[in-house]
């Protein structure tokens, strides 16, 4: 059985007198999680408005042939604590995960176990011991970008507060002062760090690591534990919360126009003396959803991405957003991570090859490279050898990120199919690699519900604009009136785990726990008045 969240339950009596209405806008995991915590506890008069014709949001695992893909979530990021991993593991979603599947310590997109071989533009494979040696320095710059938040460190104006310049500042400095590599192996290591920063940004889901803040970098949290793959699809912990929320309870393809809060939405009505006026409404809360029909609500959970946020705040909210709100939601960060994946009837790697690494010996000497639109493939920074081949087949799952994820799903599938299969041939050096029999990609760009794959705190914001983009309104010391109206959830609001899963399902409990805790503080006010 599917555990539920401790909260405190609120008093039935009180729920049966106040009987509030509350509305969630999407149907992702923080959705569903909210939903699912407010009618565990309660509520009884709770509506999900989801946009798209399926539930999940930026869980998407498509059935491909005789296995799941995710074209969304992947992994279930930590073990201890973890709400997601505890419902995978309670409910047997991990019986059939594969010593291959399970990945302790940093992960790097699909790469595990195996042997990654990077190869450059030129053919040929970097020897390993090089690569090891590069990855070692690396690792150790990245652990010095995790200091400046833990340990509050000052930031040195040279690094313009930015992961990506720091980085390529002390990697590049620290291999130019190494006395015992020839100039050719000093280049080698130099465009080996441009694709480290590739592969970085499409785990950050930023446009380049020169955008993702310095000082901020190391606030985001990793849970301990193991990386876990769901074999079945990620989308059945989707399923697992869906299964608390009644079918009539959530309404796909209903997305929302407007949300009318602090009874903006007012109807005409005439007095005694039959004069026409405009009067509120009676709830304070009217959710305008595309097709002009109105729900009226008290209470509205928000879980927009911050994609959709950014584009379109200004019409989304009647009376508009605060304007420290909207700083937060501009300052914030989201970008465009995409997989490409592609099928072979046979594979053209070796064995224990687990990923073919993309590096151009050309950009050694670059900064942040910057692409022309018809270069956009510049940008793939890898693809991983998807295992094991008896659930997967003979599949690669290629990376891209940025502008140019959004112009490489502009493409058709077989020009992207055939833009792929030159660059394998080209980097491996084999010219007889078949193009794919099959291939699938992602688009969460374009998506016009999503708008991007999951946020990063952007050079100049902080966690304090996460927090300020979760906080609900109307802020409660500014205003008499009903508190708690439009509650805000979603992976961005998460200040420690923002990007992640798990994040998105308990911003999802926060905001429901906030309306459980209200309710039962007004119980226990109304209870404790004295008789007179």
């Amino acid at each position: 059985m599917l555990k539920t969240t401790a909260v405190r339950s609120p008093n039935r009596r009180a729920l049966a007198e106040c009987k509030p209405r509350i509305v969630v806008v999407g149907a992702g995991l923080a959705g569903l999680a909210a939903a699912k915590t407010l009618l565990e506890n309660g509520f009884a008069d709770v509506t999900v408005l989801e946009a798209s014709d399926r539930v999940g949001g930026r869980v998407q695992s498509v059935q491909h042939g005789q296995t799941t893909l995710e074209l969304g979530a992947t992994w279930i990021h930590g073990a201890h604590g973890n709400p997601v991993f505890h419902l995978a593991e309670d409910n047997g979603l991990l019986e059939h995960t594969t010593d291959g599947e399970r990945s302790v310590g940093r992960i790097s997109l699909y790469t595990k176990n195996g042997v990654a071989h990077y190869q450059t533009n030129n053919g040929k494979r970097i020897p390993k011991d090089l690569v090891e040696e590069f990855s070692d320095l690396y690792n150790e710059v990245y652990d010095l970008t995790q200091e400046f938040f833990q340990n509050g460190k000052p930031v040195g104006a040279e690094s313009q507060n930015s992961v990506g310049i720091f980085t390529r500042d002390v990697v590049r400095k620290k291999i130019m002062l190494d006395p015992d590599d020839s100039e050719n192996t000093k280049r080698l290591k130099l465009s080996m760090l441009q694709q480290y920063l590739k592969v970085e940004s499409c785990e950050s889901s930023s446009p380049n690591m020169d955008e993702v803040s310095l000082s901020e970098f190391g606030e985001w949290t990793e849970i301990p534990g193991a990386h876990h793959v769901i074999p079945g699809g990620f989308i059945q912990v989707v399923e697992l919360l869906a299964e608390a929320v009644p079918a009539r309870v959530v309404r796909l393809n209903r997305p929302v126009r407007r949300v009318h809060w602090n009874h903006s939405r007012q109807e005409e009505i005439a007095d005694h003396n039959g004069d026409r006026r405009a009067a509120p409404l009676g709830h304070p809360i009217q959710v305008e959803c595309e097709d002009r029909e109105f729900i009226p609500a008290d209470h509205v959970v928000v879980t927009a991405s911050l994609g959709v946020l950014k584009k379109s705040h200004e019409s989304l909210f009647s009376p508009g957003l605060p304007e420290d709100k909207v700083q937060s939601i501009q300052k914030l960060g989201i970008s465009t991570t995409d997989k490409i994946f592609l099928e072979f009837a046979e594979p053209f790697w070796s064995p224990e090859c687990n990923s073919i690494q993309f590096v151009w010996e050309d950009e050694a000497q670059l900064e942040q490279p910057a692409y022309p639109e018809e270069l956009w493939y510049r940008k793939i920074c890898s693809f991983d050898v998807l295992y094991p081949p008896e659930r997967y087949g003979y599949m690669l799952c290629g990376w891209i990120c940025g502008d140019e994820a959004l112009l490489m799903e502009r493409c058709d599938d077989e020009t992207v199919a055939e833009t792929c299969t030159d660059l394998l041939r080209k980097f491996t050096g084999n010219p007889d690699i078949p193009k794919p029999r099959r291939i699938l990609r992602s688009s969460w760009g374009s998506n016009p519900y999503i708008r991007g794959s999951y946020s990063f705190t952007r050079v100049g914001s902080s966690g304090g604009d996460v927090e300020r983009l979760g906080m609900p309104l109307p802020y409660a010391e500014s205003t008499k009136a009903p508190p708690l109206q439009v509650l805000f959830a979603g992976e961005a609001t998460h200040r420690k785990y923002y990007s992640t899963t798990h994040g998105a399902l308990l911003s999802g409990q926060r905001e429901a726990t906030r309306l459980i805790d209200m309710y039962q503080d007004l119980y226990n006010a109304d209870a404790t008045k004295p008789n007179v």
